[in-house]
């Protein structure tokens, strides 16, 4: 085999010399270009308005300024447990205690026991909490006579590694850890059943089969029957309660429970149960939490998307129109096939309402449609109720 001949005169040494000069020139040449071509990407970005990515860690919560951000029938509970917040209480205890009252109460039959049921006249309930010092959440879907499934979910949270049960099993689950049984219909309830039931027509969720045409296409419906199904959306009961808190010490925490849309087709699980939709909170950046139409908060990632535009520096106002904004032009998307879902004017003609909790205290409530109120706890006044902010008259 030939031996390679390494050449040691001066002049060979001056030659490789000279080309390791060369290349070492070129290489910095080429960086110093990619560094000047760097800078100048980064001004264009700049000068365009473009955001830079950000380089900021967690953000801290403000403390001693004890905070409840709610729905309107949260406002009771409130005015029962704003007090223990106040004195230092745990942010989740206090948001479950705050909806326990309206889940107890028969007069209310959006929530809990009293609630209006499926279509099969069975009261099946929604509920889930989140712990923002954790991370952690728990939730429940269809579950059946159990009359506080806020409390079970944080149990789904905290006794086990799961996030979310349904039916039988978050039943079989609840009762294994001492929640009793408890028949949810009250008469007003099934009365309420009885009556829709005995005047179905357009009052349902059943919808005929896709059309087979491209996306942007819609099934020809009567004008009469979109009509009749666009006055029912928009009156249809869609009860829910959320409650967010921020705590002395700066933890956050909240929960949304329901018992869904009534007259749902059985087994529907809405917004309210589904982390990142009906509610969610970071410590890193705050809560938010909704009431409404839960298709359309699912399709949105609604609280998620709430959470992570405060974490991105937008005031909980801002956030939460801005997340309405995509869901009035989602919903103009789909009414090409449900052309019930807009309104003459093309706007969504059913309601959504979020309730926002900033981890520096401050908070928004904002409707898709509309004014009316929202509860807030706070320092300054106490538990009242706040008007909200609607993004369409």
């Amino acid at each position: 085999m030939e031996t390679a001949h390494f050449d040691s005169s001066p002049d060979a040494r001056d030659l490789r010399d000279s080309r390791v000069s060369r290349r070492m020139l070129l290489g910095t040449a080429l960086s110093g270009g990619a560094a000047a071509l760097s800078c100048s990407a980064a001004s264009a970005r700049e000068a365009q308005g473009t955001p830079k990515p950000s380089t900021s860690g967690a953000r801290t919560a403000r403390k001693d300024w004890p905070v409840l951000v709610g729905s309107a029938n949260a406002l009771a509970g409130m005015k029962l447990h704003y007090e223990k917040l106040a004195g230092g209480a745990d942010p989740l205890d206090v948001v479950i205690e705050v909806v326990k009252v309206t889940e107890a109460d028969p007069n209310d039959d959006s929530v809990g026991l009293g609630g209006l049921p499926n279509e099969d006249g069975v009261v099946q309930l929604d509920a889930a909490c989140m712990y923002g010092p954790r991370h952690k959440s728990g939730a429940v879907g269809c579950i059946e006579n159990i009359l506080h499934p806020s409390e079970v979910a944080r149990l789904v949270m905290e006794r086990t590694d799961h996030c979310f049960l349904v039916g039988k099993g978050a039943y079989e689950f609840a009762r294994k850890h001492g929640h009793p049984h408890v028949e949810l219909l009250t008469e007003s309830s099934r009365k309420k059943w009885l009556e829709w039931k005995e005047n179905l027509s357009n009052s349902d969720d059943w919808l005929p089969p896709p059309p087979k045409v491209p996306y942007q296409g819609a099934l020809p419906r009567e004008s009469e029957k979109v009509a009749l199904r666009r006055e029912w959306q928009a009156k249809r009961q869609t009860g829910t309660i959320h409650c967010s808190a921020l705590a002395k010490d700066g933890a956050i925490a909240c929960t949304t429970t329901t018992s869904g849309l009534a007259w749902k087709i059985p087994g529907r699980v809405g917004d309210s149960a589904i982390v990142g939709a009906g509610l969610y909170c970071d410590q890193e950046a705050g809560s938010a939490g909704s009431t409404g139409r839960g298709e359309a908060n699912i399709l949105v990632n609604g609280g998620f998307a709430i959470v992570e535009l405060m974490r991105q520096g937008a005031s909980p106002l801002d956030a939460g129109l801005e997340v309405l904004r995509r869901v009035t032009r989602q919903t103009q998307r789909q009414s090409r096939y449900q052309p019930e879902l807009v309104d003459k004017d093309g706007l969504p003609s059913f309601g959504l309402k979020y309730y926002i909790l900033g981890l520096d205290g401050t908070w928004a409530g904002v409707s898709l449609r509309g004014g009316g109120g929202f509860a807030v706890s706070d320092p300054a006044h106490g538990p009242r109720m706040e008007e909200l902010v609607p993004l369409h008259a």
